[in-house]
């Protein structure tokens, strides 16, 4: 991607602006959030909004790049060696100072030590890491998850399997020691066999592997209508909520021949695809999140701990890269046919939904978590026409506003009228946009619509 192209998608995980060179505490906790993180770009002469503005005729470069490695080789250990360089857009000049992820994880502030100067980077933002980061940063180092440690507080003889062993013998394969220990589900040592984390997190033995479903009236969090939560191993916790969702969304028949084809207003395929992402790749190191399903009146959310893996960006997972988190459990769902090929599940996820007419599902990384949302109701709107009638309310309302205001609006005044957050504002508006409903207009933040 372009380097403009980023300037205009803004801030994020890997991309962060400053209008001048900020103090050396800034800068050292941006550089190490990079390297701990999945590497990025800070780039000196643009405002916090994306608007270029370049450096002043009056700074030294060569100076200022000086200056630079000096602050970084001072405050950061181990060492970083940033690429620092200068680019010129529309004529401005920018000082890009560009860090890739190390090898050495974790990076920290050398004055503050390992316990207490570790950053990563959380969306657009440096956050101090926790514990639990830290640990998580050291295994990465090693290339080494979570699921993959052994945990010797349970004997492997204690453990009742049988809710795995059930599930490979229906499919006609074996699951004895000989198995376990290939997918890394056992290890022995000294004569003991002892389970990983990995087992576990399967079996569902610890009280973060959980998923809570919960069915909202409307299309906010106030009043709910139903909930359920869903515990015992993995594998049944996927079935049952996928079958509170198919309870709470609606089910049409028609006749083909002599038989009634049932179908759901979300495709099946879709909602599994996105449930078994959800296990599969969550952060189980955090045992302060769990799986949680929301079902609104226009959608279904489905929020998993962790964000993407630290070189992943959003990009990379539309284009079908694949880097897993939890090996052992992602290679015990390949074994059980929950996976058909890496990286394809949401290609199969957006594709599926479009097929039938729904709006393209919205994958985002949200701070330290990602965030599914599938659209309810087909479209079947051909504004070409004039043919209004099947606008959904949200949509209805910005229509009505664009009629009967001064014929322009903003995100903003969507996300205040609809009384949801901006991505949602932003979904809404890009669906009328590519139904021909509305036509988007300027740029950054002079961006408004119009009726087209």
């Amino acid at each position: 991607m372009s380097l403009k192209k980023d300037i205009e998608n803004g801030e994020s995980k890997n991309i962060e602006f400053k209008i001048e060179l900020p103090s050396s505490n800034i800068l050292a906790k941006t550089v190490i959030a990079f390297s701990n993180t999945g590497g990025g770009k800070l780039i000196i002469g643009i405002s916090d909004k994306g608007e270029i503005i370049g450096l002043k005729e009056s700074v030294d470069i060569f100076e200022l790049q000086d200056k630079i490695a000096s602050i970084v080789y001072e405050t950061c250990y181990p060492n970083i060696l940033p690429d620092i360089y200068t680019t010129t857009i529309n004529g401005a000049v920018l000082l890009v100072i560009e860090i890739f992820r190390g090898n050495l994880l974790p990076y920290y502030l050398k004055h503050q030590g390992k316990n207490d100067g570790v950053y990563i980077r959380v969306g657009a933002t440096n956050r101090k890491a926790s514990y639990e980061n830290i640990i998580d940063l050291e295994r990465q180092r090693f290339n080494k998850g979570f699921d993959q440690e052994i945990n010797k507080s349970i004997l492997f003889e204690n453990l009742d399997i049988s809710a795995i062993s059930k599930r490979f013998k229906n499919i006609g394969k074996d699951f004895d020691q000989t198995v376990m220990k290939n997918l890394k589900l056992i290890y022995e040592e000294n004569g003991k066999i002892y389970p990983t984390n990995g087992l576990l997190i399967l079996l569902g033995m610890f009280e973060h592997v959980i998923i809570k479903c919960s069915r909202f009236k409307g299309v906010t969090m106030d009043v709910f209508l139903d909930r359920k939560e869903y515990k015992n191993d993995l594998f049944t916790q996927l079935e049952n909520a996928e079958n509170f969702i198919k309870n709470h969304i609606s089910l049409s028949s028609e006749i083909k021949g002599l038989q009634r084809q049932d179908k759901y207003e979300i495709p099946i395929q879709a909602i599994r695809e996105a449930l078994v992402n959800a296990v599969i790749h969550r952060d189980y190191s955090n045992f302060g999140r769990d799986v949680k399903i929301g079902i609104y009146d226009d959608m279904v959310n489905i929020v998993s701990p962790g964000g993407f893996p630290s070189t992943i960006t959003h990009e990379d997972i539309l284009e079908g890269r694949s880097e897993i988190r939890n090996k052992v459990i992602a290679r015990v769902f390949k074994e059980l046919n929950y996976i058909e090929q890496w990286g394809s599940g949401i290609r199969r996820i957006k594709s599926s939904c479009k097929k039938v007419g729904l709006l393209e599902p919205e994958i985002i990384e949200k701070g330290d978590f990602v965030d599914v949302s599938l659209y309810r109701g087909l479209l079947n709107i051909n504004s070409k026409n004039g043919d209004f009638s099947e606008l959904n309310e949200q949509e209805s309302k910005i229509i009505d506003l664009l009629n009967t205001g001064d014929g322009k609006i903003k995100t903003k005044d969507v996300k205040n009228i609809l009384n949801v957050e901006e991505r949602r504002a932003r979904e809404v508006l890009k669906g009328l946009v590519d139904r021909e409903f509305i036509i988007k207009k300027g740029k950054g933040p002079s961006t408004f619509y119009e009726l087209k």
